[in-house]
């Protein structure tokens, strides 16, 4: 059985690029591109009674995974809106437990993988269009300081990894 820091870290924790490299981007970019099919193959012929399976013991179900990938996804976007139209804004944070446990966290995941194809579709051309100083643009994190757009793209691509191996790694520990 794995440790459960294997289970709630399957790829490893985020770890910020020492020093960002532009060749790096295009990378990143490419696994924003490819989550939305890469979760829909994740969680193609799952049951009902499956995608409401915790991928470890106490952490969310898959289906509160698709749907907090939606959640935690616009919110980088609009983030990342701020921070090319602003100076450093402020951002707010949210609480991603608490919205994985409202009502909409429990509807089917279609809207949520089909919002998540909108989105990356946005995200991923916004992106693809910015030119080398848009990526040392960024907000003002109240917990975690400034972010740049550059390090905010390698966490979201660490997050996109990081919640489709939850599912592909429960889906092959419970032979599904």
């Amino acid at each position: 059985m794995p440790e459960q820091d294997d289970l709630r870290y399957p790829i490893g924790r985020f770890a910020p690029p020492v020093s960002p490299e532009t060749s790096m981007r295009a990378d990143q970019i490419s696994v924003l591109r490819l989550l939305p099919g890469s979760i829909q193959t994740a969680v193609s012929g799952l049951s009902t009674g499956q995608l409401d399976t915790p991928y470890r013991d106490g952490g969310w179900t898959v289906r509160q995974l698709i749907h907090h990938i939606a959640d935690s996804h616009a919110n980088a976007y609009v983030r990342t809106k701020l921070a090319l139209t602003e100076d450093w804004p402020t951002i707010k944070t949210y609480d991603e437990a608490a919205w994985a446990r409202l009502a909409d966290s429990t509807l089917p995941i279609d809207g949520s993988i089909a919002m998540i194809s909108a989105l990356h579709e946005r995200w991923v051309a916004l992106l693809e269009s910015l030119p080398e100083a848009d990526f040392h643009r960024g907000y003002n994190h109240p917990e975690l300081g400034r972010q740049e757009i550059t390090n905010v793209l390698a966490l979201y691509s660490w997050h996109s990894r990081h919640h489709t191996a939850h599912i592909t790694n429960l889906r092959k520990r419970m032979c599904w």
